[in-house]
């Protein structure tokens, strides 16, 4: 029997998915509250996938391309999830291994409540510009910094979003970053070529962000008390070896980092020798975490090692705040966002291979006039791709390939468009909670999306900037305005 032939979607049909999708997530979130990124929101996005599915049935697509494009799309996210299960095993066995504690030890030491929120910026965008890793950056020292927070009670959501904003600020402009090296490709120009076009947005973005987490830490009140930061310095010494020597592992992952290395063999190198530390510094805590055994003492370190990489630290000390700050981690802790990232990622496969996603994105198109509005067109689709498509890769790959031949038409240098898809496709990732990079900054840095994301202010500024400058034409260049400078690369990229 002949297959019947396809519809091109109605906006209508592209649409229903998406409503359904909002009003479930509506629900969750009433229903469970904080709760509903563990499991009901995995729920309302499979859920969403399926009547994307029946829409593409309905319009004579079979279900065994809808469900290879399905597994295509959580392909893609395949690398994300390893990262992030190795991330746990990080923060698990450099808090074994008293490499948190450390950190946690010495800013408390020196970093005064008042300038806390801007510093963190300040040092997450240094470290992320050295590593090309916004994920990196928040699993090493933006997990110290939450914990430095947490300890000087501070305002988490703020602190998180201070962290958010540096490292991705950090991962926007290194030429290390993979974002920063596929828009440029997408877009169709070279790398150096687009890091320079972006500082005309970047550096006033996260100027005014670093000015208003300074002005947030004089203007708000310290709700520190000295002595409990006394008793958590004091229980830190008492359970840990602290000194200088205990922050090797972070300084050696960044190190291997700006080497080159990819992020998952560097984490998983910072992981092990977190284990290897904490057998060697920190023997009192391993044995602590293993309990009563009949095993010999190095048999009990290297199960203690074992447990902090699939199931985290937990400490039991008596001293509340410390417990609460130190009980994390290990690759179990991931295994709810790594739900929500493949529940996620079929959702956006359903709506991708069915053709529902572009026929949104088209209708964004149809609505440009002007340069300004196609420059919002872009920032507003990546910002879409991010909420429907749930990643930060498909957010820049997708309005690239969509909006290249309209720059060209119009006679727009190409990385005006390279900038616009991270200005939004990258920046905007963190800020969606199903989104894989939401949905990773929310579980590593242990403030969900939503409480940060008001705060993310380089992030939030950012776009807006960006649409100003489309509708004025400040910065935006044209092709014979640029042309001997910067001549386009022929780009082969396979999606």
């Amino acid at each position: 029997m002949a297959d019947s032939p396809r519809q091109d979607p109605s906006l209508t049909q592209a649409l229903v998915p998406v409503a359904v999708l909002i009003v479930l997530l509506a629900g969750a979130v009433y229903l469970f509250g904080d709760g509903s990124s563990s499991g009901p929101s995995q729920i309302a996005l499979m859920l969403s996938a399926a009547v994307a599915a029946l829409v593409g049935l309905r319009n004579g697509y079979r279900w065994s391309e809808i469900e290879r494009g399905i597994v295509h799309s959580i392909s893609l996210a395949m690398s994300a999830i390893l990262i992030l299960l190795v991330v746990g095993s990080v923060i698990g066995t450099w808090i074994l291994g008293g490499v948190v504690p450390t950190m946690i030890y010495y800013g408390l030491e020196i970093l005064n409540p008042t300038v806390f929120y801007a510093a963190a910026c300040v040092i997450c965008s240094l470290v992320a510009v050295a590593t090309g890793s916004s994920w990196t950056t928040a699993g090493t020292v933006g997990v110290a910094l939450v914990g430095i927070a947490a300890a000087q009670n501070l305002h988490l959501g703020l602190a998180a979003g201070a962290i958010v904003s540096g490292a991705y600020f950090g991962d926007k402009i290194s030429p290390l970053s993979d974002t920063t090296n596929l828009a440029p490709a997408v877009a169709g120009t070279d790398l150096f070529t687009h890091i320079r076009h972006m500082m005309w947005t970047t550096i006033p973005s996260l100027s005014l962000a670093v000015i208003i987490f300074a002005v947030a830490g004089f203007m708000l009140p310290s709700p520190s008390d000295a002595v409990q930061l006394e008793g958590i310095g004091s229980a830190l010494r008492e359970r840990f070896a602290v000194g200088p020597h205990m922050l090797i592992p972070a300084l050696l992952v960044i190190a291997l980092v700006v080497m080159k290395m990819p992020a998952l063999p560097a984490l998983l190198i910072g992981a092990l020798i977190g284990c290897a530390f904490a057998v060697l510094f920190q023997r009192p805590a391993v044995l602590a975490l293993v309990g009563e055994t009949n095993l010999p003492t190095w048999a009990a370190l290297l199960k203690g090692s074992w447990i902090a990489l699939f199931d985290g630290y937990k400490l039991e000390s008596g001293n509340t705040a410390l417990d609460e700050l130190l009980t994390r981690g290990g690759m179990s802790s991931m295994l709810s966002t790594v739900w929500l990232i493949l529940s996620a990622m079929m959702f956006g496969g359903a709506m991708e291979v069915t053709q529902l996603l572009q026929k949104i994105a088209a209708a964004i198109l149809g609505a440009v006039r002007g340069t300004g509005s196609l420059i919002a067109a872009t920032l507003l689709t990546a910002f879409s791709s991010n909420v429907i498509a749930s990643d930060q890769y498909m957010a820049i790959v997708l309005p690239g390939r969509m909006f290249r031949l309209e720059y060209q038409r119009r006679g727009l240098h190409a990385k005006n468009l390279s900038r616009s898809l991270e200005d939004a496709g990258t920046l905007t990732s963190a800020l969606v909670p199903w989104n894989t990079c939401g949905a990773f900054m929310a579980q590593t840095l242990g403030v969900a999306t939503l409480a940060y994301a008001p705060f993310a202010f380089f992030n939030l500024i950012n776009p807006v900037i960006a649409a100003i400058y489309g509708f004025t034409g400040f910065t935006i260049v044209r092709i014979d305005e640029d042309a001997p400078a910067d001549e386009e690369p022929e780009v082969a990229l396979a999606v």
